[in-house]
């Protein structure tokens, strides 16, 4: 009878062995270049690894990896402000990198996903100009937009409901600078990435002006924008990092030091040539990953 339940329990853990790695990411061309990262790091380490990448957005990749739908996918440090809004993190929390990481680890162990070590770089939300107002109207920063704003300026922004909606996204901004956009100035575009966002603003497409951005985004030399700056650091730093399902990474523990390898290699200059290989120049984002980690050593 003891020969037969541990030879049961050695098949069931074989069984969780043999399970493929699920890997997700959000949609906009960092997140599908980070999600790729990872998927073909863990693929060349000779782990079996689903491609569930461009799955959605923050909730989406959220509620899919709490359900056990993905077991890991690339986020952001600053997004444990949205994620766990009855731990009240303070502003001086969220705007220290080590700090946030460190909340958002502790924050998430209790639901049995491990955060994996960031990237030095920050991709914060962000709002984007074009270079011809920002040039006649003297804007640089949020404080500046506000006071044009207070003076008559048209403003009409382009963005996801994600940024509009979140209470630490564009309201942040609004809250933190004093000014409130109303519904015909925005511009909301249903699973809306940095690059369609962007590419309105400079087209001037429905009288958009201004776009929701991200800090590390390929396109905005490229489409002539211009990030307008945080002064008043209205927004939490946003390191990327993979996380994954605690679970998963007891059955595969040698994922950790593979991707800490990997993120170890990035910071925002790096991620944002590499976004704009993909946005700019229209290339995969398999392709760019692959490149660039072959370029490092870390593919065969």
């Amino acid at each position: 009878m003891h020969k037969l339940a541990a030879l049961l329990s050695l098949c069931l853990l074989g069984s969780a062995l043999a399970r493929p790695i699920v890997v997700g990411s959000k949609l906009d061309p960092e997140a599908q270049l980070l999600g790729q990262m990872i998927l073909l790091t863990l693929q060349n380490a000779g782990l079996e690894v689903v491609d569930k990448t461009t799955l959605g957005d923050t909730s989406v990749n959220r509620k899919a990896i709490l359900a056990g739908e993905i077991d890991i996918y690339p986020e952001y440090t600053g997004n444990a402000v949205y994620l766990f809004p009855k731990a009240k993190i303070s502003p001086a929390v969220s705007k220290n990198a080590a700090q946030i990481y460190a909340q958002a680890k502790r924050l998430d162990a209790a639901n049995g996903i491990t955060w994996l070590k960031p990237a030095n770089a920050n991709n914060t939300w962000a709002l984007a100009v074009p270079q011809a107002l920002a040039r006649q109207q003297k804007l640089s920063s949020l404080a500046d937009l506000a006071a044009y704003l207070r003076r008559g300026g048209t403003l009409k922004v382009a963005g996801s409901p994600e940024f509009f909606n979140r209470p630490d996204t564009m309201p942040a901004f609004e809250q933190a600078y004093g000014f409130k956009l109303k519904a015909s100035q925005k511009l909301v575009l249903a699973g809306a990435t940095p690059v369609q966002t962007q590419s309105a603003a400079a087209r001037g497409t429905n009288g958009v002006n201004a776009a929701m951005a991200y800090g590390t985004d390929g396109t905005l030399g490229a489409l002539g924008l211009v990030v307008l700056k945080d002064p008043r650091g209205a927004q939490p730093v946003y390191q990327p990092a993979p996380i994954i399902r605690t679970a998963t990474l007891k059955a595969y523990p040698q994922v950790e030091g593979l991707l800490n390898r990997v993120f170890a290699t990035l910071d925002g200059k790096t991620l944002q040539i590499l976004n704009g290989r993909i946005a700019v120049e229209g290339r995969s984002a398999r392709d760019v990953a692959e490149g660039y980690l072959k370029s490092r050593k870390l593919l065969k």
